[in-house]
Protein backbone atom coordinates (compact mmCIF):
# COMPACT_ATOMS: atom_id res chain seq x y z
CA UNK A 1 0.00 0.00 0.00
CA UNK A 2 1.36 3.41 -1.34
CA UNK A 3 1.95 6.58 0.58
CA UNK A 4 0.78 8.77 -1.80
CA UNK A 5 -2.73 10.16 -1.55
CA UNK A 6 -5.04 10.04 -4.27
CA UNK A 7 -7.19 13.18 -5.03
CA UNK A 8 -10.67 13.79 -6.27
CA UNK A 9 -10.95 17.54 -7.76
CA UNK A 10 -14.16 18.63 -8.84
CA UNK A 11 -13.44 21.34 -11.32
CA UNK A 12 -17.27 22.20 -12.81
CA UNK A 13 -20.21 20.12 -12.79
CA UNK A 14 -20.75 19.72 -8.71
CA UNK A 15 -23.47 21.93 -7.14
CA UNK A 16 -24.15 23.16 -11.06
CA UNK A 17 -25.95 21.54 -14.46
CA UNK A 18 -23.29 21.66 -16.93
CA UNK A 19 -19.36 22.68 -17.37
CA UNK A 20 -19.07 18.72 -16.03
CA UNK A 21 -15.67 17.97 -15.58
CA UNK A 22 -13.05 16.31 -12.68
CA UNK A 23 -9.51 16.05 -12.06
CA UNK A 24 -8.39 12.58 -10.28
CA UNK A 25 -4.71 12.88 -9.24
CA UNK A 26 -2.24 10.44 -7.84
CA UNK A 27 1.42 11.74 -6.56
CA UNK A 28 2.27 13.63 -9.32
CA UNK A 29 -0.07 11.82 -12.44
CA UNK A 30 -3.19 13.63 -13.47
CA UNK A 31 -5.88 12.58 -15.63
CA UNK A 32 -9.04 14.64 -16.28
CA UNK A 33 -12.69 13.53 -16.56
CA UNK A 34 -14.69 15.44 -19.39
CA UNK A 35 -14.81 19.25 -20.16
CA UNK A 36 -18.11 20.08 -20.48
CA UNK A 37 -19.80 24.04 -21.04
CA UNK A 38 -23.02 25.45 -19.95
CA UNK A 39 -25.04 27.70 -21.58
CA UNK A 40 -25.72 30.92 -19.76
CA UNK A 41 -28.00 32.62 -17.06
CA UNK A 42 -30.47 35.75 -18.07
CA UNK A 43 -27.96 37.54 -15.88
CA UNK A 44 -24.91 36.90 -17.59
CA UNK A 45 -25.72 39.26 -20.27
CA UNK A 46 -24.34 38.90 -23.78
CA UNK A 47 -21.97 35.80 -23.04
CA UNK A 48 -22.70 33.22 -25.50
CA UNK A 49 -21.28 30.61 -23.42
CA UNK A 50 -19.95 29.14 -19.70
CA UNK A 51 -16.82 27.00 -19.17
CA UNK A 52 -14.62 25.84 -16.30
CA UNK A 53 -12.07 27.96 -14.85
CA UNK A 54 -9.12 25.26 -15.85
CA UNK A 55 -6.35 27.34 -13.36
CA UNK A 56 -5.67 24.22 -11.40
CA UNK A 57 -4.68 21.84 -14.76
CA UNK A 58 -2.70 24.65 -15.89
CA UNK A 59 -0.76 25.43 -12.81
CA UNK A 60 -0.02 21.68 -13.11
CA UNK A 61 0.13 20.85 -16.85
CA UNK A 62 3.62 19.13 -16.19
CA UNK A 63 1.07 16.48 -14.66
CA UNK A 64 -1.67 15.63 -17.12
CA UNK A 65 -1.18 12.83 -18.57
CA UNK A 66 -4.76 13.03 -20.51
CA UNK A 67 -8.93 13.83 -20.99
CA UNK A 68 -10.93 10.56 -20.97
CA UNK A 69 -14.57 10.90 -21.88
CA UNK A 70 -17.74 9.63 -21.23
CA UNK A 71 -19.93 10.62 -23.81
CA UNK A 72 -20.74 13.54 -26.46
CA UNK A 73 -23.04 15.71 -25.24
CA UNK A 74 -21.94 19.50 -24.98
CA UNK A 75 -21.90 19.73 -20.85
CA UNK A 76 -19.33 17.04 -20.84
CA UNK A 77 -17.14 18.19 -24.33
CA UNK A 78 -17.73 21.73 -25.13
CA UNK A 79 -15.28 23.04 -23.01
CA UNK A 80 -12.52 21.42 -25.09
CA UNK A 81 -11.17 23.39 -27.33
CA UNK A 82 -10.80 26.23 -24.58
CA UNK A 83 -8.88 23.27 -22.36
CA UNK A 84 -6.78 22.09 -25.26
CA UNK A 85 -5.64 25.62 -25.83
CA UNK A 86 -4.55 26.34 -22.32
CA UNK A 87 -3.67 22.80 -21.37
CA UNK A 88 -2.99 20.55 -24.49
CA UNK A 89 -2.84 16.80 -23.72
CA UNK A 90 -3.62 13.39 -25.21
CA UNK A 91 -7.67 12.66 -25.55
CA UNK A 92 -9.93 9.72 -25.44
CA UNK A 93 -13.73 8.77 -26.01
CA UNK A 94 -15.67 6.36 -28.23
CA UNK A 95 -15.49 7.28 -31.90
CA UNK A 96 -18.84 8.89 -32.08
CA UNK A 97 -17.80 11.30 -29.21
CA UNK A 98 -14.43 11.71 -30.62
CA UNK A 99 -15.92 12.78 -34.10
CA UNK A 100 -18.23 15.60 -32.17
CA UNK A 101 -15.39 16.86 -30.58
CA UNK A 102 -13.33 16.95 -34.01
CA UNK A 103 -16.45 18.91 -35.44
CA UNK A 104 -15.61 21.28 -32.40
CA UNK A 105 -12.21 21.51 -32.98
CA UNK A 106 -12.71 22.26 -36.69
CA UNK A 107 -14.64 25.54 -35.82
CA UNK A 108 -11.87 26.46 -33.60
CA UNK A 109 -8.87 25.15 -36.16
CA UNK A 110 -7.37 23.39 -33.64
CA UNK A 111 -7.76 19.48 -35.47
CA UNK A 112 -4.37 19.65 -36.15
CA UNK A 113 -2.97 20.42 -32.41
CA UNK A 114 -4.69 17.50 -30.36
CA UNK A 115 -4.41 13.90 -30.60
CA UNK A 116 -7.59 11.92 -30.75
CA UNK A 117 -7.53 8.22 -29.55
CA UNK A 118 -10.67 6.00 -30.15
CA UNK A 119 -11.54 3.40 -27.54
CA UNK A 120 -14.14 1.10 -26.89
CA UNK A 121 -16.17 -0.69 -24.34
CA UNK A 122 -14.33 -3.20 -22.58
CA UNK A 123 -10.87 -2.17 -23.72
CA UNK A 124 -8.50 -1.02 -20.69
CA UNK A 125 -6.25 2.03 -21.33
CA UNK A 126 -3.07 2.57 -18.74
CA UNK A 127 -2.00 6.25 -17.74
CA UNK A 128 0.35 6.77 -15.68
CA UNK A 129 -0.28 5.35 -12.90
CA UNK A 130 -4.12 4.44 -13.67
CA UNK A 131 -5.70 1.65 -15.36
CA UNK A 132 -8.71 2.56 -17.10
CA UNK A 133 -11.77 0.21 -18.14
CA UNK A 134 -14.49 1.48 -20.30
CA UNK A 135 -18.19 0.15 -19.66
CA UNK A 136 -20.97 0.65 -22.17
CA UNK A 137 -24.06 2.24 -20.70
CA UNK A 138 -27.20 3.61 -21.95
CA UNK A 139 -28.30 7.26 -22.33
CA UNK A 140 -29.64 9.63 -24.41
CA UNK A 141 -27.22 9.47 -26.92
CA UNK A 142 -25.26 6.81 -28.61
CA UNK A 143 -21.76 4.98 -27.40
CA UNK A 144 -21.52 6.34 -24.00
CA UNK A 145 -19.24 5.00 -21.45
CA UNK A 146 -18.85 4.30 -17.72
CA UNK A 147 -14.89 4.35 -16.13
CA UNK A 148 -13.93 2.21 -13.97
CA UNK A 149 -10.45 3.57 -12.72
CA UNK A 150 -7.65 1.25 -11.08
CA UNK A 151 -5.31 3.06 -8.92
CA UNK A 152 -2.87 2.00 -6.32
CA UNK A 153 -5.07 2.49 -3.79
CA UNK A 154 -8.21 0.80 -5.18
CA UNK A 155 -10.94 0.93 -8.15
CA UNK A 156 -13.08 4.07 -8.93
CA UNK A 157 -15.86 3.93 -10.63
CA UNK A 158 -17.32 7.03 -12.68
CA UNK A 159 -20.79 6.15 -14.01
CA UNK A 160 -20.44 9.23 -16.53
CA UNK A 161 -24.40 10.05 -17.64
CA UNK A 162 -26.87 7.09 -17.80
CA UNK A 163 -30.04 5.46 -17.54
CA UNK A 164 -30.85 1.62 -16.77
CA UNK A 165 -32.36 1.43 -20.32
CA UNK A 166 -33.75 -2.29 -20.51
CA UNK A 167 -35.06 -2.37 -24.07
CA UNK A 168 -32.66 0.19 -25.84
CA UNK A 169 -33.76 0.64 -30.13
CA UNK A 170 -29.81 -0.30 -30.74
CA UNK A 171 -30.04 -3.58 -28.64
CA UNK A 172 -26.98 -2.28 -26.78
CA UNK A 173 -27.57 -3.20 -23.46
CA UNK A 174 -26.43 -1.42 -20.66
CA UNK A 175 -23.21 -3.73 -18.99
CA UNK A 176 -24.41 -3.81 -15.53
CA UNK A 177 -22.33 -7.61 -15.40
CA UNK A 178 -18.95 -5.60 -15.40
CA UNK A 179 -20.81 -3.47 -12.37
CA UNK A 180 -21.66 -6.16 -10.80
CA UNK A 181 -18.06 -7.80 -11.04
CA UNK A 182 -16.59 -4.98 -9.89
CA UNK A 183 -18.84 -4.69 -6.73
CA UNK A 184 -17.48 -8.16 -5.77
CA UNK A 185 -13.82 -7.60 -6.43
CA UNK A 186 -14.54 -4.11 -3.81
CA UNK A 187 -14.62 -0.59 -5.10
CA UNK A 188 -12.76 2.19 -3.12
CA UNK A 189 -15.16 5.00 -4.64
CA UNK A 190 -18.00 5.21 -6.72
CA UNK A 191 -19.32 8.59 -8.48
CA UNK A 192 -22.59 8.38 -9.86
CA UNK A 193 -24.59 10.95 -12.01
CA UNK A 194 -27.26 12.82 -9.88
CA UNK A 195 -29.80 14.74 -12.60
CA UNK A 196 -33.10 12.40 -11.53
CA UNK A 197 -32.60 11.16 -8.02
CA UNK A 198 -35.82 13.70 -7.05
CA UNK A 199 -37.54 11.23 -9.74
CA UNK A 200 -39.58 8.33 -7.88
CA UNK A 201 -39.30 5.08 -9.78
CA UNK A 202 -37.26 4.10 -13.44
CA UNK A 203 -37.19 6.22 -16.44
CA UNK A 204 -38.76 4.86 -19.00
CA UNK A 205 -37.24 3.25 -22.12
CA UNK A 206 -36.41 4.72 -25.43
CA UNK A 207 -38.40 2.46 -26.96
CA UNK A 208 -41.32 4.08 -24.83
CA UNK A 209 -41.42 7.15 -27.48
CA UNK A 210 -42.65 4.88 -30.45
CA UNK A 211 -46.08 4.44 -29.73
CA UNK A 212 -46.74 8.39 -29.63
CA UNK A 213 -44.24 9.21 -32.73
CA UNK A 214 -46.30 6.47 -34.72
CA UNK A 215 -49.69 8.04 -33.50
CA UNK A 216 -47.92 11.51 -34.99
CA UNK A 217 -47.50 9.76 -38.47
CA UNK A 218 -51.23 7.92 -38.72
CA UNK A 219 -52.64 11.19 -37.69
CA UNK A 220 -51.02 13.79 -38.88
CA UNK A 221 -53.02 15.02 -42.26
CA UNK A 222 -50.48 17.29 -43.39
CA UNK A 223 -47.06 18.19 -42.80
CA UNK A 224 -45.44 16.62 -40.00
CA UNK A 225 -42.46 18.29 -38.31
CA UNK A 226 -40.74 17.15 -35.28
CA UNK A 227 -37.90 18.69 -33.16
CA UNK A 228 -35.44 16.54 -30.92
CA UNK A 229 -32.15 17.48 -29.44
CA UNK A 230 -29.94 16.18 -32.50
CA UNK A 231 -27.42 14.17 -30.22
CA UNK A 232 -30.94 11.83 -29.85
CA UNK A 233 -29.69 9.51 -32.29
CA UNK A 234 -32.48 6.71 -31.18
CA UNK A 235 -34.80 9.21 -32.05
CA UNK A 236 -33.58 9.99 -35.17
CA UNK A 237 -33.92 6.36 -35.79
CA UNK A 238 -37.38 5.88 -34.78
CA UNK A 239 -38.95 8.56 -36.86
CA UNK A 240 -36.74 7.08 -39.99
CA UNK A 241 -38.05 3.85 -39.50
CA UNK A 242 -41.70 4.82 -38.91
CA UNK A 243 -41.18 7.48 -41.81
CA UNK A 244 -40.53 4.28 -44.31
CA UNK A 245 -43.01 2.44 -43.25
CA UNK A 246 -45.82 5.65 -43.22
CA UNK A 247 -44.17 6.22 -47.42
CA UNK A 248 -42.83 9.63 -46.05
CA UNK A 249 -39.82 11.79 -47.37
CA UNK A 250 -37.52 12.68 -43.98
CA UNK A 251 -35.86 16.56 -44.31
CA UNK A 252 -33.20 17.42 -41.86
CA UNK A 253 -33.04 20.92 -41.43
CA UNK A 254 -30.55 22.97 -38.99
CA UNK A 255 -27.15 23.07 -38.93
CA UNK A 256 -26.09 20.33 -35.87
CA UNK A 257 -28.98 18.38 -37.35
CA UNK A 258 -27.02 17.96 -40.11
CA UNK A 259 -23.86 17.83 -39.15
CA UNK A 260 -24.39 15.10 -36.16
CA UNK A 261 -26.52 12.78 -38.64
CA UNK A 262 -24.17 12.87 -41.16
CA UNK A 263 -21.56 11.74 -38.75
CA UNK A 264 -23.50 8.83 -37.22
CA UNK A 265 -24.62 7.59 -40.55
CA UNK A 266 -20.88 7.64 -41.39
CA UNK A 267 -20.44 5.35 -38.03
CA UNK A 268 -23.02 3.26 -39.08
CA UNK A 269 -24.97 3.97 -36.29
CA UNK A 270 -28.25 5.69 -38.04
CA UNK A 271 -29.51 3.45 -40.87
CA UNK A 272 -30.89 5.43 -43.50
CA UNK A 273 -33.11 3.33 -46.70
CA UNK A 274 -32.35 4.78 -50.08
CA UNK A 275 -34.23 7.42 -51.42
CA UNK A 276 -36.35 8.21 -48.15
CA UNK A 277 -33.88 11.28 -47.49
CA UNK A 278 -35.29 14.89 -49.25
CA UNK A 279 -33.23 17.91 -49.47
CA UNK A 280 -34.43 21.00 -47.62
CA UNK A 281 -34.90 23.39 -50.52
CA UNK A 282 -37.54 20.68 -51.87
CA UNK A 283 -39.64 20.61 -49.13
CA UNK A 284 -42.02 23.14 -49.57
CA UNK A 285 -43.02 21.24 -53.46
CA UNK A 286 -43.45 17.98 -52.08
CA UNK A 287 -46.89 17.14 -50.90
CA UNK A 288 -47.33 17.60 -47.44
CA UNK A 289 -48.96 14.45 -46.25
CA UNK A 290 -45.58 12.79 -48.18
CA UNK A 291 -43.26 14.46 -45.92
CA UNK A 292 -41.66 14.73 -42.05
CA UNK A 293 -39.17 17.35 -41.60
CA UNK A 294 -36.88 17.22 -38.50
CA UNK A 295 -35.89 20.07 -37.16
CA UNK A 296 -33.24 21.26 -34.60
CA UNK A 297 -33.93 24.32 -31.78
CA UNK A 298 -35.69 22.08 -28.98
CA UNK A 299 -35.11 24.94 -26.40
CA UNK A 300 -36.41 27.48 -28.48
CA UNK A 301 -32.64 29.88 -28.98
CA UNK A 302 -33.57 32.92 -31.16
CA UNK A 303 -31.29 31.64 -34.41
CA UNK A 304 -32.41 28.32 -33.97
CA UNK A 305 -34.01 26.57 -37.06
CA UNK A 306 -37.27 25.65 -35.22
CA UNK A 307 -37.40 29.54 -34.13
CA UNK A 308 -36.70 30.42 -37.38
CA UNK A 309 -39.52 28.40 -38.79
CA UNK A 310 -42.26 30.11 -36.27
CA UNK A 311 -41.81 33.38 -37.34
CA UNK A 312 -42.15 32.27 -40.91
CA UNK A 313 -38.03 33.12 -41.28
CA UNK A 314 -36.60 30.30 -42.88
CA UNK A 315 -35.52 29.72 -46.05
CA UNK A 316 -36.46 26.12 -46.70
CA UNK A 317 -39.95 25.83 -44.10
CA UNK A 318 -43.22 27.47 -43.43
CA UNK A 319 -45.61 26.23 -41.32
CA UNK A 320 -49.28 26.40 -42.72
CA UNK A 321 -52.38 25.65 -41.15
CA UNK A 322 -53.12 21.76 -40.20
CA UNK A 323 -49.46 21.15 -40.46
CA UNK A 324 -48.25 19.09 -36.49
CA UNK A 325 -45.25 20.06 -34.78
CA UNK A 326 -44.14 17.66 -31.79
CA UNK A 327 -41.71 18.69 -29.45
CA UNK A 328 -39.98 16.00 -28.80
CA UNK A 329 -37.67 16.72 -26.01
CA UNK A 330 -37.37 18.43 -22.68
CA UNK A 331 -37.90 21.53 -21.36
CA UNK A 332 -34.88 22.62 -19.85
CA UNK A 333 -35.41 24.78 -16.85
CA UNK A 334 -34.46 28.61 -17.49
CA UNK A 335 -35.62 27.84 -21.11
CA UNK A 336 -39.63 27.87 -20.59
CA UNK A 337 -40.67 31.32 -21.87
CA UNK A 338 -38.43 31.11 -25.07
CA UNK A 339 -39.88 27.95 -25.67
CA UNK A 340 -43.24 29.24 -25.03
CA UNK A 341 -42.77 32.03 -26.72
CA UNK A 342 -41.85 29.90 -30.28
CA UNK A 343 -44.95 27.26 -29.88
CA UNK A 344 -46.99 30.80 -29.11
CA UNK A 345 -45.91 31.04 -32.98
CA UNK A 346 -46.36 27.95 -34.48
CA UNK A 347 -50.12 27.77 -32.95
CA UNK A 348 -50.54 31.57 -35.20
CA UNK A 349 -49.06 30.01 -37.79
CA UNK A 350 -52.04 27.48 -37.70
CA UNK A 351 -50.52 24.70 -36.71
CA UNK A 352 -51.25 21.53 -34.01
CA UNK A 353 -48.12 21.40 -31.63
CA UNK A 354 -47.90 18.31 -29.63
CA UNK A 355 -45.49 18.99 -26.63
CA UNK A 356 -45.05 18.41 -22.39
CA UNK A 357 -46.14 15.48 -20.57
CA UNK A 358 -48.44 12.50 -22.05
CA UNK A 359 -48.99 9.17 -22.35
CA UNK A 360 -47.30 7.49 -23.95
CA UNK A 361 -44.72 9.68 -23.77
CA UNK A 362 -43.47 12.07 -26.91
CA UNK A 363 -39.89 12.52 -24.84
CA UNK A 364 -38.09 10.52 -22.13
CA UNK A 365 -35.59 11.21 -20.21
CA UNK A 366 -31.66 10.41 -20.80
CA UNK A 367 -30.86 9.97 -16.98
CA UNK A 368 -31.81 7.45 -14.69
CA UNK A 369 -34.31 7.95 -12.05
CA UNK A 370 -34.24 6.82 -8.07
CA UNK A 371 -34.06 2.69 -8.33
CA UNK A 372 -31.86 3.04 -11.14
CA UNK A 373 -29.29 4.63 -9.06
CA UNK A 374 -30.20 2.92 -6.09
CA UNK A 375 -29.49 -0.24 -8.96
CA UNK A 376 -26.03 0.88 -9.53
CA UNK A 377 -25.04 1.70 -5.56
CA UNK A 378 -26.10 -1.56 -4.94
CA UNK A 379 -24.38 -3.64 -7.31
CA UNK A 380 -21.27 -1.79 -6.77
CA UNK A 381 -21.42 -1.22 -2.84
CA UNK A 382 -18.59 1.19 -2.80
CA UNK A 383 -16.65 2.24 0.24
CA UNK A 384 -17.03 5.79 -0.43
CA UNK A 385 -19.42 7.65 -1.91
CA UNK A 386 -19.73 10.79 -4.15
CA UNK A 387 -22.66 12.19 -6.05
CA UNK A 388 -21.78 14.07 -9.35
CA UNK A 389 -23.74 15.83 -11.82
CA UNK A 390 -26.79 17.62 -10.57
CA UNK A 391 -26.98 20.88 -7.87
CA UNK A 392 -26.21 20.55 -4.46
CA UNK A 393 -30.29 19.74 -3.39
CA UNK A 394 -29.96 16.90 -6.22
CA UNK A 395 -26.45 15.57 -4.36
CA UNK A 396 -27.56 15.39 -1.60
CA UNK A 397 -30.86 13.43 -1.79
CA UNK A 398 -28.68 11.18 -3.67
CA UNK A 399 -26.48 11.18 -0.37
CA UNK A 400 -29.37 10.02 1.16
CA UNK A 401 -30.10 7.61 -1.12
CA UNK A 402 -26.50 5.49 -0.49
CA UNK A 403 -27.56 5.79 3.11
CA UNK A 404 -28.98 1.97 3.42
CA UNK A 405 -25.65 0.97 1.82
CA UNK A 406 -23.31 1.39 5.89
CA UNK A 407 -24.54 -1.91 6.41
CA UNK A 408 -22.67 -3.60 3.40
CA UNK A 409 -19.19 -1.49 3.84
CA UNK A 410 -20.43 1.83 2.63
CA UNK A 411 -17.91 3.94 4.89
CA UNK A 412 -19.05 7.82 4.20
CA UNK A 413 -20.70 9.61 1.50
CA UNK A 414 -19.31 13.03 0.44
CA UNK A 415 -21.64 15.63 -0.82
CA UNK A 416 -18.84 17.88 -2.88
CA UNK A 417 -18.80 21.71 -4.95
CA UNK A 418 -16.84 22.08 -7.67
CA UNK A 419 -13.95 23.07 -5.94
CA UNK A 420 -14.29 21.22 -3.02
CA UNK A 421 -11.81 18.27 -2.76
CA UNK A 422 -11.85 14.76 -1.55
CA UNK A 423 -8.56 13.08 -0.54
CA UNK A 424 -8.01 9.33 -0.01
CA UNK A 425 -5.28 7.55 1.63
CA UNK A 426 -4.51 4.18 3.11
CA UNK A 427 -6.00 5.47 5.96
CA UNK A 428 -9.52 6.15 4.62
CA UNK A 429 -10.55 9.66 3.12
CA UNK A 430 -11.29 13.15 4.55
CA UNK A 431 -12.37 16.90 2.51
CA UNK A 432 -9.11 18.19 1.18
CA UNK A 433 -7.78 21.60 0.31
CA UNK A 434 -10.00 23.61 -2.15
CA UNK A 435 -8.44 24.65 -5.20
CA UNK A 436 -9.52 27.60 -7.66
CA UNK A 437 -12.75 26.93 -9.97
CA UNK A 438 -15.32 29.38 -11.10
CA UNK A 439 -16.62 29.86 -14.69
CA UNK A 440 -15.08 31.68 -17.55
CA UNK A 441 -17.76 33.40 -19.75
CA UNK A 442 -16.91 33.31 -23.33
CA UNK A 443 -18.69 35.74 -26.17
CA UNK A 444 -19.11 34.90 -29.67
CA UNK A 445 -17.84 31.19 -29.14
CA UNK A 446 -13.61 32.43 -29.41
CA UNK A 447 -11.20 30.87 -27.89
CA UNK A 448 -9.82 34.29 -26.99
CA UNK A 449 -13.45 36.35 -26.29
CA UNK A 450 -12.82 35.69 -22.45
CA UNK A 451 -15.88 38.05 -20.42
CA UNK A 452 -14.31 39.66 -17.49
CA UNK A 453 -16.89 40.32 -14.38
CA UNK A 454 -16.26 44.01 -14.76
CA UNK A 455 -17.34 43.87 -18.50
CA UNK A 456 -21.08 41.94 -17.14
CA UNK A 457 -20.86 43.63 -14.19
CA UNK A 458 -20.76 47.14 -16.54
CA UNK A 459 -23.55 45.53 -18.59
CA UNK A 460 -25.96 45.02 -15.97
CA UNK A 461 -25.10 48.42 -15.13
CA UNK A 462 -26.18 49.60 -18.52
CA UNK A 463 -29.08 47.88 -18.64
CA UNK A 464 -30.69 48.89 -15.51
CA UNK A 465 -29.20 52.48 -15.08
CA UNK A 466 -28.30 53.34 -19.15
CA UNK A 467 -25.80 56.06 -19.27
CA UNK A 468 -24.67 59.27 -19.79
CA UNK A 469 -22.28 60.60 -21.93
CA UNK A 470 -21.18 64.83 -21.23
CA UNK A 471 -19.25 65.55 -24.40
CA UNK A 472 -17.03 69.05 -23.67
CA UNK A 473 -15.30 71.12 -26.81
CA UNK A 474 -11.90 72.28 -25.38
CA UNK A 475 -10.03 75.18 -26.95
CA UNK A 476 -6.49 73.81 -26.77
CA UNK A 477 -4.89 77.45 -26.76
CA UNK A 478 -7.23 78.61 -23.96
CA UNK A 479 -8.02 75.89 -21.76
CA UNK A 480 -11.68 77.33 -21.59
CA UNK A 481 -14.83 75.26 -23.30
CA UNK A 482 -16.31 76.26 -26.54
CA UNK A 483 -20.29 76.54 -25.78
CA UNK A 484 -22.10 74.13 -23.11
CA UNK A 485 -21.50 71.25 -23.01
CA UNK A 486 -24.04 69.00 -24.91
CA UNK A 487 -25.24 65.77 -23.33
CA UNK A 488 -26.31 62.56 -24.58
CA UNK A 489 -28.12 60.09 -22.68
CA UNK A 490 -29.42 56.91 -23.43
CA UNK A 491 -31.65 54.31 -21.24
CA UNK A 492 -31.43 56.45 -18.75
CA UNK A 493 -34.60 59.15 -18.98
CA UNK A 494 -36.79 60.02 -21.68
CA UNK A 495 -35.91 63.13 -24.06
CA UNK A 496 -39.20 64.78 -22.23
CA UNK A 497 -38.48 63.86 -19.03
CA UNK A 498 -34.98 64.54 -18.87
CA UNK A 499 -35.33 67.38 -20.31
CA UNK A 500 -34.93 70.25 -17.99
CA UNK A 501 -32.79 67.67 -15.97
CA UNK A 502 -29.88 67.58 -18.58
CA UNK A 503 -29.99 71.51 -19.01
CA UNK A 504 -29.25 71.23 -15.63
CA UNK A 505 -26.56 68.71 -16.04
CA UNK A 506 -24.80 71.34 -18.48
CA UNK A 507 -24.55 73.58 -15.81
CA UNK A 508 -23.10 71.61 -13.68
CA UNK A 509 -20.44 70.58 -16.06
CA UNK A 510 -19.73 74.37 -17.20
CA UNK A 511 -19.20 74.76 -13.12
CA UNK A 512 -16.81 71.86 -12.95
CA UNK A 513 -15.12 73.28 -15.59
CA UNK A 514 -15.17 76.80 -14.32
CA UNK A 515 -13.78 75.84 -11.02
CA UNK A 516 -10.77 73.53 -12.00
CA UNK A 517 -7.40 75.54 -12.45
CA UNK A 518 -5.24 76.16 -15.59
CA UNK A 519 -3.35 73.07 -14.58
CA UNK A 520 -5.95 70.40 -14.09
CA UNK A 521 -7.80 71.70 -16.97
CA UNK A 522 -4.89 71.07 -18.95
CA UNK A 523 -4.86 67.29 -17.57
CA UNK A 524 -7.71 65.54 -19.49
CA UNK A 525 -7.75 62.66 -17.37
CA UNK A 526 -8.16 64.86 -14.08
CA UNK A 527 -10.97 66.88 -15.67
CA UNK A 528 -12.83 63.73 -16.89
CA UNK A 529 -12.55 61.86 -13.40
CA UNK A 530 -13.72 65.64 -12.12
CA UNK A 531 -17.11 65.72 -14.27
CA UNK A 532 -17.91 62.14 -13.60
CA UNK A 533 -17.71 62.71 -9.80
CA UNK A 534 -19.90 65.82 -9.76
CA UNK A 535 -22.46 64.68 -12.36
CA UNK A 536 -22.84 61.08 -10.54
CA UNK A 537 -23.21 63.28 -7.30
CA UNK A 538 -26.09 65.66 -8.86
CA UNK A 539 -28.09 62.43 -11.01
CA UNK A 540 -27.76 60.46 -7.99
CA UNK A 541 -29.64 63.38 -5.60
CA UNK A 542 -32.10 63.98 -8.39
CA UNK A 543 -33.30 60.77 -9.52
CA UNK A 544 -31.55 58.16 -7.40
CA UNK A 545 -30.41 56.28 -10.62
CA UNK A 546 -26.74 55.33 -11.20
CA UNK A 547 -26.01 55.97 -15.07
CA UNK A 548 -22.81 54.69 -16.47
CA UNK A 549 -21.44 58.49 -16.75
CA UNK A 550 -18.05 58.51 -19.79
CA UNK A 551 -17.25 61.90 -19.79
CA UNK A 552 -15.86 62.96 -23.74
CA UNK A 553 -13.44 65.86 -24.04
CA UNK A 554 -13.27 66.74 -27.77
CA UNK A 555 -9.68 69.15 -28.61
CA UNK A 556 -11.10 72.13 -31.01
Amino acid sequence: MSDKKLQIIPLGGLGEFGMNSMAIRYGDDIIVLDAGMMFPDAELLGVDIVIPDFTYLEQNAAHVRGLILTHGHEDHIGAIPFLMSQVPMPVYGTPFTLSLVARRLEEHEMTDEVKLNKVKPGEVLKLGPFSIEFIHVTHSIVQCVALAITTPLGVIMHTGDFKVDPTPTDNELFDLHTFAAYGKRGVLLLMSDSTNVDRPGYTESERAVGPRLEDLFVRSPRRLVITCFSSSIHRLQQIIDLAEEYGRKVAFIGRSMLNTTEIAHNHGLLRIPNGILLRPQDLMQTAPAKVVAVVSGTQGEPMSALSRVAVDNHKSLSIEPGDTVALSARIIPGNEKGIYRMINHLARRGADVVYGTMNPPIHVSGHGSAEELRLILNLVRPRFFVPVHGEYRQLARHAQLAQHLSHWGLEHSFVLESGETLEIDSKGASKGEPVTVGRVCIDSGTLDEVVEDFVIRDRRHLSEDGFVLPIIAINKHTGRSEGLPEIVSRGFMSLEDGAPLMLEARQIVMKTLDSSTAEERGDWGVMQEKIRADLKRFLSKQTSRRPLIMPVILEV
